[in-house]
């Protein structure tokens, strides 16, 4: 189908009808590779010479001929054996032209001749020459001279106009090439493809359309490789172009690789990168610029390269690039072609745009920029600390590449002091990694190779840092602190007061304001710089333990990337001040800011050997506060049991499933979780409640399984250590457990005050359970109204930190979450009590008359429930003779009964027979006890 030719044909109607009239003309049918010019001849020729009206005579030039003198004049004369074979002078090649021009002449006489000269542009020099004397003489000769020649490789022939005419072979419009898909049975997309990939180029259109008809393009790989369109382009590259239409074909279709378009000025530049003496014209760029912008052009000019040149085009177009200040990334991403980037320069490029990626957030493209910066030569020392950034990226994502990468980069270091100030990174990769004991083996290697003693003790204080992950080496590490502190040197001797302050803070050895005092006075001083993140983290941390959260998180987010960028876990300090930023904004309630910060870093790295248990424990919280218990569970089981490891970070993972178990009702598992965390504190001398609070947690689980006197005895031991650390939330907390475990009027006050101290704290969530159980207690005591108050300011509270949800129905937002719920169930008790309540039966007991009944039918006496509800003998009576009367019961021996019969109705807990005051369980107290 050959179509909007209309102007060929009729052009060469009219020179052919001159010609057989005897007035000669010539037609040059001039266009770029893949118009049709061979096509269009042979049309003409066979439209013009029908029924022998012409005599036609052929020449076809090839590149291979292109040096051989009167070549072409060879094909059109082949019996002529006066052809010369070199170029004669000046006279004598007139006389040949003459000549020829004179035998073709009396050959035209007998019959008109069209002459048909294909790629003329391929002829040698003396045929072009000769080619210009005949159609300089043409005009009286029944001859028609029709040639083709392609503007790609040379600019029009200059003939004369008076006896010829040029005309030019344009693109195929759109409508054109859509009615040849469409012809052929394609869609509008495929005819879409057809005219965007095929740029009017009759060839490429007519390959297109027939592999489109055979399925869409590209193939997948299991699919047939051969594509006619792939095919075209790669015959032309490999036997039609000439070199230089080759090699700035290959460098346009390199520059236009990559997610950006290519600026304008890169084309221009790449094809002067052309290596051949004639440069090419700026139309040819354009056009094939245009076709190269459509991704099967360019795969199918790349499929044609020979090995090694596309990579060489990448490497002078990532020149061009660096030299004219592009985005590292735009070097680095031409660079990644090139095999074994072996300049200093690439290197520097594909490092810059490592870090660019990463502060991006995109850490497999960091990644792969290092590996092939690393493929190349590199010095000792660049390569050393190339490999130890490689190993930081690696690490959340494979904890076995990252740090056998680091690893690998501290053997590179030859030096003795460069391998010690690049330990503390594999030392920190190894305790994410929950290899401790690896770590601490690290940093004591690399303390006995050198002799520099202040560098010494810089490893010394990070070992220090390093043992809070491990019980027994903590405790020494403190020891070896004390003996430092004081010679340590001024810029060493924040970090080393902080470390003790943390030890000397958990095992109730000083309050908030004496840590706080310590922490304040030395976050000005100078620290040295291989510390300084190090310090950070544990002035964060004993910010964040004193309730002082907004310094904390400053702290924290001063000093750590801003997202998407990922954290630098070969970075101790780094670690802390992760942990630090999660729980600050979880005392805080914003439990989304936890979810948004720390969930993804805990995702990436579950099952990759990075265990993170405190960001889990965090993230996990944060999901059962908002009410998604399930991806709590989810979260918990990602860091996988915690084996021999002992660090601390453990006994927040054990906490946070302890509260999950609670949430759930199954409070044994939540007694045992409790436990579990308190002798893991136990073992590190940790008895402070502010960070873990276990024996809280154990005294509710406790009261919820009947054991009330062993509630008791961890809620008393836990207010003491609360009140040597003094802030309101760790005070207000151990007050509500011990609420819990005494109940009657105790219970009221001890609410009361609780209520009051944590009003003056950033403690959402303590206030709210606190300010629920006052509620309730208030209501229980026949106060209802100051009762409902204290839940209605609970429900504000808690509205603060809800997580929005749909509201079903409105398609609105409705605040969601444990503790909004907690309150609004609360409230609806506290709305059924003022109304309607049971008058007989064990529903109809008030929660103190209920705890005075429990404790009586298990066999104490009235002075003993006394003591053990802090109760007077009046109210122990009073309390008793309601219950007699609700019950229908005349004697204390019938209350057991009748709490049996309950609680095979109900399934609660029975009260323990025999536990009396002054006697318990006891259950686990033997490890406990040293808490």
């Amino acid at each position: 189908m050959l179509l909007e030719r209309d102007e060929v044909w009729g052009a060469g109607a009219v020179a052919a009808a001159a010609a057989r009239a005897g007035s000669g003309r010539w037609m040059l049918l001039a266009a770029e590779a893949g118009m049709g010019r061979t096509v269009a001849l042979d049309a003409i020729v066979g439209r013009q010479a029908a029924d022998g009206a012409m005599r036609v005579g052929r020449a076809r030039c090839v590149p291979e001929e292109s040096a051989f003198p009167f070549g072409l004049v060879r094909q059109v004369f082949p019996e002529d054996a006066g052809i010369p074979f070199s170029v004669p002078s000046g006279p004598d090649e007139q006389r040949v032209f003459h000549r020829l021009v004179t035998r073709l002449a009396e050959s035209a006489a007998e019959r008109p001749v069209l002459l048909a000269v294909d790629d003329l542009h391929h002829a040698d020099e003396p045929s072009r020459r000769w080619i210009g004397y005949l159609a300089r003489r043409i005009a009286g000769l029944p001859v028609l001279l029709v040639a083709t020649e392609c503007l790609d490789q040379c600019d029009p022939t200059p003939l004369p106009p008076a006896t010829g005419t040029a005309v030019a072979l344009r693109p195929l419009s759109a409508p054109a090439v859509t009615r040849i898909a469409r012809a052929a049975g394609l869609g509008a997309e495929q005819a879409a493809t057809c005219v965007e990939a095929g740029a009017g180029n009759p060839a490429l259109v007519r390959a297109l359309v027939a592999d489109l008809a055979e399925g869409p393009l590209p193939r997948p790989a299991t699919a047939p490789a051969r594509s006619r369109y792939r095919d075209t382009v790669a015959d032309w590259l490999r036997h039609r172009a000439d070199p230089r239409s080759r090699h700035v074909c290959l460098a346009l279709a390199v520059a236009a690789q990559g997610d950006a378009p290519a600026a304008p000025g890169l084309l221009d530049q790449v094809a002067d990168l052309c290596p051949h003496r004639r440069p090419p014209s700026a139309r040819s760029v354009r056009r094939l610029g245009r076709l190269l912008r459509h991704p099967l052009a360019r795969e199918a000019v790349l499929a044609a390269a020979e090995p090694g040149e596309a990579a060489a085009l990448h490497a002078r177009i990532a020149g061009l690039l660096d030299e004219g200040g592009a985005p590292a990334t735009a070097v680095a991403s031409r660079l990644l072609h090139v095999d074994r980037p072996g300049e200093g320069w690439m290197a520097r490029s594909l490092a810059e745009a490592a870090e660019e990626a990463a502060r991006s957030g995109r850490v497999a493209e960091a990644t792969a920029y290092l590996r092939h910066a690393l493929s190349g030569p590199l010095p000792p020392a660049r390569r050393a600390g190339l490999t130890l950034r490689l190993g930081a990226l690696e690490l959340p994502h494979s904890a076995t590449a990252g740090i056998r990468r680091l690893r690998t980069g501290l053997e590179l270091h030859t030096d003795v002091r460069d391998r010690a100030a690049a330990a503390p990174a594999l030392s920190a990769a190894l305790v994410a990694g929950r290899r401790t004991g690896t770590a601490l083996s690290v940093l004591h290697q690399a303390g006995r190779g050198t002799d520099d003693d202040e560098l010494v003790q810089v490893l010394q204080t990070l070992a220090a840092l390093i043992s809070s992950h491990d019980a027994v080496a903590w405790r020494g590490a403190v020891a070896r602190l004390h003996v430092l502190a004081p010679t340590a040197p001024v810029t060493i001797e924040p970090l080393v007061c902080g470390l003790i302050t943390e030890y000397e803070a958990g095992a109730g050895l000083c309050s908030a304001a004496e840590a706080l005092g310590r922490v304040r006075q030395r976050l000005a001083a100078p620290v040295d710089p291989r510390l300084r993140t190090a310090w950070l983290g544990s002035a964060a941390t004993l910010l964040q333990w004193a309730d002082h959260l907004p310094e904390a998180r400053d702290l924290a987010d001063t000093y750590l990337p801003p997202a998407p960028a990922p954290p630098d876990l070969t970075d101790a300090g780094t670690q802390c001040l992760l942990s630090v930023r999660a729980e600050a904004a979880l005392w805080a309630g914003d439990f989304d800011r936890v979810v948004t910060e720390n969930a993804p870093l805990v995702a990436a790295s579950a099952g990759q050997g990075v265990r993170l248990p405190h960001l889990a424990a965090m993230v996990a919280t944060a999901h059962l506060e908002a009410g998604r218990r399930d991806e709590a569970w989810e979260v918990l089981a990602g860091p996988g049991p915690s084996g021999t490891d002992s660090s601390w970070e453990w006994n927040e993972l054990r906490h946070a499933r302890a509260l999950l178990h609670a949430a759930d009702g199954d409070w044994q598992a939540a007694l045992d979780d409790h436990l579990a965390c308190g002798a893991g504190q136990s073992a590190r001398d940790f008895v402070a409640p502010f960070a873990t609070p276990w024996r809280s947690g154990a005294a509710f689980a406790l009261v919820r399984l009947g054991r009330r006197r062993e509630a008791r005895e961890f809620a008393e031991e836990e207010l003491r250590h609360a009140r040597t650390w003094g802030t309101a939330r760790t005070v207000g907390r151990a007050l509500r457990a011990y609420a819990a475990a005494v109940g009657g009027r105790l219970a009221v006050d001890s609410l009361t005050e609780a209520a009051e101290l944590l009003r003056r704290g950033p403690a959402p969530v303590e206030l709210v359970e606190t300010l629920v159980d006052l509620g309730r207690a208030r209501i229980e005591a026949g106060n209802g109204r100051k009762g409902r108050d204290a839940l209605r300011e609970a429900h504000a509270v808690a509205l603060g930190t809800a997580v929005p949800a749909e509201a079903p129905g409105t398609g609105g937002p409705a605040p969601t979450g444990r503790l909004t719920g907690l309150v609004e169930e609360a409230l609806r008790e506290g709305r059924v009590r003022g109304g309607s309540r049971a008058r007989t039966g064990c529903p109809a007991l008030t929660a103190a008359e209920r705890r005075v009944v429990e404790l009586a039918a298990s066999g104490q006496t009235n002075a003993q429930i006394c003591a053990a509800l802090h109760l007077t003998r009046r109210t122990v009576e009073t309390h008793l003779t309601s219950a007699y009367r609700k019950l229908a019961v005349t004697r204390r021996t019938q209350l057991a009964a009748v709490l049996a019969r309950e609680a095979e109705h109900t399934g609660a807990p029975l009260p323990s027979p025999g536990t009396q005051a002054g006697q318990g369980e006891g259950r686990g107290r033997g490890v406990l006890r040293r808490a």
